[in-house]
């Protein structure tokens, strides 16, 4: 089969790999659109690498090509002989994730006996890990691994059910937190009045929805963005978005005075810390959710300690599992996409037709000032 693959940093390629065997327990999925994540272009940019031998060490691209993409939909098209839920032709979404429910181990881990599936004591994920992602012809999972996507909901969308799982997971992280106020008003503090997101991209953004849909926070959200089109976005989701040098003045203005009980830092750019402890009260949440903050030095979270912020760090979906075995979080994300509580469809701005188009993804689109979320359309 085809598949576009990392041979080395910054330099991907049409390579021709074998097809993936098929377990009893699997499906064959081909993939219809993956999304492209700030995750891969970090590993494509060589500043990332996940995938580790038994000793630790990072395994050069070029030594063992990575297939990139882990927001995957598509279309089943085999299954394996003890599957009995999935058939031939059924449009799914796929957890990259493999952890002991996928894996069928006997005993769980703790992390995934107690819904903590992402920090599986085993866990290993298609397309960052070692295993082969999205950007090829064919990709193999475990049947309860992939979820069907509801009727009416076209591949692209679906294929955003995995950055909105993640959200869902940090922010569920956010609302649980001992912390001196919280959403539903069980902290000393009492209910939590101003919210901040830091970077309006589609995180944020996804961001703002959760707060607002799901968890029905009712007070103002700031967003700092330094996109004009992507601050438009946020402004249509219900937020108020203005550009860093202005953030300081609105959350000001938005808290009478106070500063933000809730701060999410959903840039990944480590600079951005500098601004934290001006925007939040003493003893605020600050949910650290950005990944890949460069060489920014340590001493940016000090300020952040001496407010006695709670730290509030989460990756990934995790979550426990429904019935059937298939993730929780995935079919909450799924459910949201489907009833539109969530909608993404504006925030996908760039769109690449096949595997062979899959290179220019990665060729610096994502420095326009229009870019906010790119999906790869092969089928």
């Amino acid at each position: 089969m085809r598949a576009c693959a990392l041979v080395a940093p910054r330099r991907l390629a049409l390579v021709d790999v074998p097809s993936p065997p098929l377990g009893p327990h699997d499906v064959r999925v081909r993939p219809a659109a993956v999304g492209v994540c700030g995750t891969d272009l970090h590993i494509f940019a060589g500043e990332s690498n996940f995938h580790f031998d038994a000793s630790g060490r990072a395994i050069p691209f070029e030594e063992s090509p990575q297939i990139l993409g882990h927001e995957i939909a598509g279309t089943v098209v085999e299954v394996g002989g003890s599957v009995r839920d999935l058939a031939v032709g059924a449009r799914v979404v796929v957890d990259q994730g493999r952890n002991c429910h996928s894996e069928r181990r006997a005993i769980a881990c703790e992390y995934c006996a107690t819904g903590h599936s992402h920090q599986c004591a085993h866990y290993i994920e298609h397309g960052i890990t070692g295993l082969p992602g999205g950007f090829a012809d064919e990709l193999v999972v475990p049947a309860v691994n992939a979820l069907p996507i509801a009727d009416g909901v076209p591949f692209e969308r679906a294929a955003m059910t995995e950055p909105l799982a993640c959200v869902l997971h940090s922010a569920d992280f956010g609302a649980r937190a001992a912390a001196r106020w919280r959403f539903d008003g069980s902290g000393e503090g009492g209910a939590i009045r101003t919210a901040v997101v830091l970077g309006g991209g589609p995180a944020g953004q996804l961001f703002v929805q959760v707060l607002r849909r799901v968890h029905r926070f009712d007070g103002p959200i700031v967003v700092s963005e330094p996109s004009a089109p992507k601050r438009a976005l946020c402004q249509q989701l219900g937020a108020v978005a203005v550009a860093p040098e202005h953030a300081l003045d609105a959350v000001m203005a938005a808290s009478g005075g106070r500063g933000a009980e809730y701060l999410v830092e959903a840039t990944g750019a480590g600079a951005v810390y500098a601004a934290i402890p001006a925007l939040i009260r003493k003893q605020a949440t600050v949910q650290m959710y950005g990944i890949g903050h460069g060489d920014a030095p340590m001493a940016l979270l000090n300020p952040v300690q001496w407010r006695e912020a709670t730290l509030v760090t989460s990756v990934g979906a995790s979550g426990g599992f429904d019935a059937d075995g298939r993730p929780s979080v995935y079919r909450r994300a799924q459910q949201l996409l489907a009833d539109g509580t969530v909608r993404v469809d504006a925030m996908i701005t760039h769109r690449y037709r096949g595997l062979a188009d899959v290179p220019r993804a990665f060729g610096g689109d994502h420095r326009e000032p229009g870019y906010c979320k790119a999906v790869a359309v092969l089928a």
